[in-house]
């Protein structure tokens, strides 16, 4: 930033002697003036301010002087030619400078742009997903992308014009007061007045753009939307009704574009018929004085009073327009806000009782565990003990508590009231990664990435050698069909696994949870969407997965849970049956209707 001052600096100067070439050309070569000019001796005291007030005129005299002193030696046309080489010089020191100030300034602007994108994106790993239930992924996408571009295009761009034009504008007025004061104040005068107007334009610019941000974000979410359900739209053949309401939020998007585009684009013509009438306003206001011999102005320094004058109005006028874009870029930094100013309640304790590794000796405990998402308790006082070594299923109703249960142990969630101990410790003063690290998950829906089955299965495991990966796999009965494919461990799987059938994903999934080799493991539904075989080969795999560790599982299919050592039934959020499979069905409650239903035999 110091060096892309400085060029502005330079270049700015460099501009203003470019522009002072064009007087001794009209005064001495064209004969405007008849003043003779003598050599005085460069003698400055730099402390004194005398000095300084003089130099403008020294300068003015002595170049003038060697101007003339050319003339009288070699001719008006070599002199001619030795002042356009010498405004050639300048020209060419001028642009080298120009250059240099956006050279440097461009890894300012994608370095900022860069470490916006880390922030938010580091921003986003931490968030709890409950902020996620709130939001629209689209929306998030929206920000990520477009917000992000927002800010580079409109405040990032501008960066560069919001260092050079003030200094442009600071550097030129300096030399409109050196030139004639009389006339610089006049001008002065009616800045303000111009740059009121300019003001009001846009003065509702910002709230515009952030209407047009959040339709944006809406744009993407319905994108989302449609590309995740592409297939119950053709199954519904509904694909004229998605269409109309994308249509619909486009167009909607696009009139506030419209609008707000219209606003901006009036920063140019409106600066442009204010700086023509305000150069009308100055010719005629310093032709008089020049006429009524009021001022000591010469025809020669006006015009280049007037060429920097003119010089001045662009920067303004860029100036104005970076203010414009400015605004509009800060709607899109307000979206962004949303996220990197959104209060992480799942954090780490200042004082974590961690004890590495961290294993469980005895229980994991749920005590009394109130929880909600929003008005209507999801958990309503369930207390249970999963002994070390042992297997625990939780059966129910859609919509009973299951899943929530088991993610307020990572603390993807925290319990509102009551605990969660392991060993007697709360979950909530055991450091975050080391009580993540105890608990290995299998999902219902095997989340993968688009990547190879080695990256897959090594995910998280920063040390994975390929022997250890194959050695999962074969315990996950993934390694044959791994080894079928073109590139075995290096084959790309497709976008979250989309080459693969439901059985190979959700083995693949077992096999990343072997790989980890986690002492606690929680199995959510991972055979409720496999065909038979799939289910087969899966649950083999589950069962050498589940060997001496501590297991929940959560199962919809009861025939997977008959041989826990304790299976217990969630009913609106309670926990209303518990025991072992033969005992509840004598019970002839909840647990026996639901078994009745799958027609379990």
């Amino acid at each position: 930033m110091a060096w892309n001052i400085s060029f502005n600096i330079l270049s700015a100067i460099l501009n203003v002697f470019s522009f002072a070439l064009i007087m001794p050309i009209l005064d001495l070569l064209f004969k405007t003036s008849d003043v003779a000019y003598t050599y005085i001796p460069w003698e400055w005291n730099i402390g004194s301010w005398d000095a300084w007030k003089e130099a403008p005129e020294l300068i003015k005299n002595n170049f003038f002087w060697y101007v003339g002193d050319a003339i009288g030696k070699y001719g008006e046309q070599y002199t001619l030619l030795m002042v356009g080489a010498a405004l050639v010089l300048v020209t060419l020191l001028k642009v080298a400078a120009m250059y240099m100030a956006f050279y440097t300034m461009i890894p300012i602007r994608t370095g900022v742009v860069r470490d916006i994108r880390n922030k938010i994106n580091r921003k986003i790993m931490e968030l709890p997903l409950s902020f996620f239930s709130e939001e629209r992924k689209g929306d998030i996408i929206a920000r990520v992308s477009g917000d992000v571009n927002e800010i580079e295009t409109s405040i990032m761009s501008s960066l560069d014009m919001l260092f050079k034009n003030p200094i442009l504008i600071c550097i030129y007025l300096m030399s409109m007061l050196m030139i004639s004061w009389e006339l610089t104040v006049f001008v002065l005068v009616l800045l303000p007045l111009a740059g009121y107007v300019m003001g009001q334009v846009g003065k509702k610019l910002k709230k515009k753009s952030l209407l047009g941000q959040t339709q944006l974000g809406m744009l993407m979410s319905q994108i989302e939307e449609t590309l995740g359900g592409l297939r119950v739209i053709k199954a519904f053949v509904a694909e004229k009704q998605i269409q109309q309401r994308f249509e619909q939020t486009n167009d909607l998007f696009r009139r506030t574009t419209n609008r707000i585009y219209r606003r901006q684009q009036l920063a140019h013509p409106m600066s442009e018929l204010l700086g023509t009438l305000t150069i009308v306003i100055i010719l005629w206001y310093g032709g008089t004085l020049i006429l009524s011999n009021h001022s000591a102005i010469s025809a020669s320094a006006f015009i280049y009073y007037l060429v920097i004058f003119y010089s001045i109005i662009n920067p303004s006028k860029d100036l104005s327009k970076s203010v414009y874009a400015i605004r509009k870029g800060l709607a899109s930094v307000e979206r962004i806000d949303k996220i990197l100013d959104a209060e992480n309640t799942i954090v780490s304790p200042s004082v974590p009782l961690l004890r590495q590794p961290l294993k469980v000796e005895q229980a994991i405990e749920y005590n009394n565990v109130w929880f909600r998402y929003r008005d209507k308790w999801t958990l309503k006082g369930v207390s249970l003990r999963v002994e070390r070594g042992k297997t625990v299923a939780l059966v129910g109703q859609s919509g009973s508590g299951k899943s929530t249960l088991v993610d307020l142990l990572p603390r993807f969630y925290d319990v509102e009231r009551g605990a969660i101990t392991i060993d007697g410790t709360d979950v909530r003063r055991i450091e975050l990664t080391a009580l993540r690290n105890l608990m290995g998950n299998v999902n219902q829906e095997a989340i993968l990435f688009n990547d190879t089955f080695f990256n897959n299965i090594a995910f998280g495991a920063e040390q994975a050698t390929l022997p250890a990966v194959q050695e999962a796999a074969r315990i996950a009965n993934a390694h044959d069909f791994i080894m079928a494919t073109v590139n075995g461990y290096d084959t790309s799987i497709g976008d979250r696994g989309s080459k693969l059938s439901g059985g190979q994903r959700q083995r693949i999934s077992i096999a990343r949870a072997i790989l980890k080799n986690p002492p606690v493991l929680i199995l959510d539904e991972a055979t409720s969407a496999l065909d038979t075989e799939s289910e087969r080969l899966v649950q083999e795999a589950l069962e050498r997965l589940m060997c001496n560790r501590t297991t929940i599982v959560i199962a919809h299919r009861l025939s997977t849970v008959y041989n826990a050592d304790e299976i217990c039934v969630m009913h609106e959020g309670e926990i209303v049956e518990r025991g072992k499979h033969n005992d509840l069905i004598a019970l002839n409650g909840y647990y026996k209707r639901l078994c009745d239903m799958q027609r379990f035999d």
